[in-house]
């Protein structure tokens, strides 16, 4: 059972909450849930699932319908019975599996489009046995249940005629939800949106996809187009080989190369491709470095474990059909060749090698990227991806440039404050362990029975009382029932900490697990009912108990307010890419070469013009990001919590002095005073490390054609009168 992301935890539950605020309405509903490939929209599914159906408060009772195209349906399917295999909250079925000619109750009834929007098929007609789709339908609404239809992949099947009308006449669901990268359907009742930034942020997808980088460094001579594309792709692969293995992990990044479709050639490009491949690159099927996924069964080769993050293959060759549904978190590289002179990108095209292999970013940003190259003249950016993730340009950092080693620090998001983390099931064992559990548990327990009293009678109506009656009778849990009150106990025994972060922490990883790995018990069941049983709840409880408190002192009271402080040594990146919304500017003294900017304020271009004089004493500049670890940070305070200050400027003149400035105006300027006060402190800071004035600088204004910068260690600005504590810099 995976531990959910932040984001996903958020939409979750926004996407529960619709649903059952659409549930009250007598009318069917539609919601679309919107989530880019890679945000783990299969996994966020079954958490809603779960959640919908327990601790209700009401009575409805509920059946599933998931449908979806080719033969995704049963990758989801196995993909929900594994998340279910613990906790037996919903069963996973096909057709065939049905019992009862009905979906049971929290029972997940999986289907293909194709398998019913075809005249004829055998789950849509009538038969002899009255075994179809109507019918099951028909025979779990008169049972008490109401059906929720899930279309997975909705943009490619569920806006056709036909499939509207099965689900209007053959389904006819309660509540439907489109489920989607790229949805269609424009009257839905309600939306949740994943956010591509969120999905980001947790490191769960790349940061960006550069589009040809440093392709134009690479003179055409004798070689083709082609071949210059696939040789600056495979140069890519070797480094991000060598940086996987700096970083310490396993990793074959995979090239992926996209042939046309099979009308505009697909044989004989193919054929092409493999011959350059083999006789320039010496890639080859023979020697498993090349894997081919095409549409006929001889082209089919070298598959095998493909996914797996050390497998051999380096290159694979397919057609966008097989992209569908595809998971391979180490594909890195997509080559695409097209006969035409444009493409538009979209998810779907660029979604193979969104993924990060080890669901988190890495120090070295090489390997934070997806790379694509092609030998398109032109490329248009579609509406569904957010046209900062796409980069079309890359700049690198000038031979001239040697090693600031500045101290720099990233705000990194904290999970442990709200939620338990991984850290809490060693700190429970530790403790178990060391004050001897096991004697203590009764291995052996009596079966747990619901009491259920006997001809009760209430006397007045009216009037609060103790019912009597003339005795009780036990009747043995379920395995149902005993999974809801394990779930109870789980969800309770969380406490101070949030439930549906934490609920899987207690009951999979740390009870299941104990159960399994130190009292010896592999089955759950038998597990559950010792851990709830008279006696042996307490001592549990107790234990829990106990390393909430130790995890609280050891792990949440180190945590800072607001986020965990990643500290590093900063150095100006030796690449950087930029999106559509950045130009090609003609600084001279940018250490990036060749410089890109977008709009900037009119400070920063003022100050860049000073830069950039050749009369002055500047060797180069580098204007800073934000927000992410490759730029330089420094901490600050503002209302009792941490902040990340990234200074606009980093410089170096002529005589080794580096210089870091801040560009203020008007408004900005006022309200600069936590910034102007901490550099200033960083500044004296670095340089009584370093033994000499290396470092200066401060918060800039630019006022009566005067470049004026504060370094005091008590930060006043008044537009009228700067006073001596600015000083004038000419850069020179």
């Amino acid at each position: 059972m995976m531990t959910l992301r932040n984001y996903q935890e958020k939409y979750v539950d926004e996407l529960k909450d619709k649903v059952n605020n659409l549930l009250k309405y007598d009318e069917d509903k539609t919601v679309v849930f919107e989530a880019p490939t890679g945000a783990g929209k299969t996994i966020m599914m079954a958490e809603f699932l779960k959640r919908l159906v327990l601790h209700r408060d009401d009575s409805k009772k509920f059946a599933f319908i998931w449908i979806s195209v080719h033969q995704l349906h049963s990758q989801s399917k196995d993909k929900l019975a594994r998340y279910f295999e613990h906790t037996r909250i919903m069963q996973c079925s096909d057709f065939e599996d049905l019992n009862d000619k009905q979906i049971g109750e929290n029972e997940i009834l999986f289907l293909n489009w194709e398998s019913i929007n075809k005249d004829g098929n055998i789950y849509i007609r009538d038969n002899e046995h009255d075994n179809n789709l109507s019918k099951v339908v028909e025979n779990t609404k008169e049972d008490g249940r109401e059906i929720i239809l899930v279309i997975d992949e909705s943009h490619y099947a569920a806006d056709s005629e036909k499939s509207i009308r099965i689900v209007e006449e053959a389904i006819n669901p309660k509540v439907t939800i489109e489920v989607s990268a790229t949805p269609r359907i424009k009257n839905e009742d309600e939306k949740v949106k994943v956010h591509l930034e969120d999905v980001v942020a947790e490191g769960m997808i790349k940061r960006e996809i550069a589009i040809n980088p440093e392709i134009d460094k690479n003179k055409v001579g004798s070689e083709s187009v082609d071949e210059l594309v696939i040789k600056c792709a495979l140069k890519r692969r070797r480094d991000l080989l060598d940086a996987y293995k700096k970083e310490g992990a396993n990793i074959n990044p995979l090239m992926l190369i996209q042939l046309p479709d099979r009308k505009t050639g697909v044989l004989d490009k193919k054929e092409e491709i493999v011959a350059l491949l083999k006789n320039k690159f010496g890639i080859t099927v023979q020697n498993r470095k090349l894997a081919i996924w095409l549409s006929d069964a001889e082209d089919k080769v070298n598959l095998e474990n493909i996914e797996k993050p050390d497998n051999d293959v380096e290159v694979l060759l397919f057609k966008q059909a097989i992209a569908l549904g595809w998971d391979c978190p180490r594909a890195a590289i997509l080559v695409l060749f097209r006969d035409m002179k444009s493409f538009v990108f979209t998810i779907q095209t660029v979604g193979r090698i969104m993924r990060m292999p080890e669901l988190k970013h890495y120090e070295n940003e090489m390997l934070n990227k997806g790379y694509v190259f092609t030998n398109l003249p032109k490329v248009e950016i579609a509406q569904d991806i957010a046209k900062e993730y796409i980069t079309v340009y890359e700049s690198r950092r000038s031979s001239i440039y040697t090693n600031v080693d500045l101290p720099s620090i990233y705000l990194k998001r904290q999970r442990e404050r709200t939620r338990l983390s991984g850290e809490f099931r060693r700190i429970f064992v530790n403790i178990a362990k060391r004050e001897l559990i096991k004697p203590r548990i009764n291995l052996k327990p009596k079966e747990l029975v619901n009491q259920i009293i006997v001809d009760g009678v209430i006397k007045k109506l009216d009037k609060p009382q103790i019912v009597e009656h003339k005795g009780e009778i036990s009747v043995n849990m379920k395995d149902t029932e005993l999974q809801y009150y394990f779930d109870l106990y789980c969800r309770a025994a969380c406490t101070p900490y949030a439930p549906t972060r934490s609920s899987e922490i207690i009951q999979n990883t740390l009870l299941y697990a104990f159960f399994r790995d130190v009292l010896k018990i592999g089955d759950e069941t038998k597990a559950e009912i010792i851990a709830l049983s008279e006696g042996n709840n307490q001592i549990i409880t107790d234990y829990i108990n106990e390393a909430k408190d130790e995890y609280k002192r050891r792990i949440v009271d180190e945590l800072d307010e607001q986020k965990e402080i990643i500290a590093s040594t900063w150095n100006v990146p030796v690449s950087q890419s930029y999106n559509s919304k950045y130009e090609l500017k003609s600084y001279k003294k940018a250490i990036l070469q060749p410089p890109y900017a977008k709009t900037q304020s009119k400070p920063e271009q003022e100050f860049i013009a000073l830069l950039e004089d050749p009369k002055n004493n500047i060797k180069w500049w580098y204007k800073n990001g934000e927000s992410e670890s490759k730029f330089f940070g420094i901490k600050y305070t503002k209302d009792d919590l941490e902040h990340a200050f990234y200074p606009d400027f980093i410089l170096m003149m002529k005589d080794g002095r580096i210089g870091i400035f801040d560009t203020k105006e008007g408004r900005t300027a006022e309200d600069a005073k936590p910034k102007a006060e901490v550099l200033t402190k960083y500044i004296k800071k670095e340089n009584a490390r370093r033994g000499k004035q290396e470092l200066f600088g401060g918060i800039v204004v630019l006022q009566g054609g005067s470049c004026r910068y504060n370094d005091s260690e008590n930060y006043e600005y008044d537009k009228t009168n700067l006073g001596s504590d600015w000083k004038f810099w000419t850069a020179k």
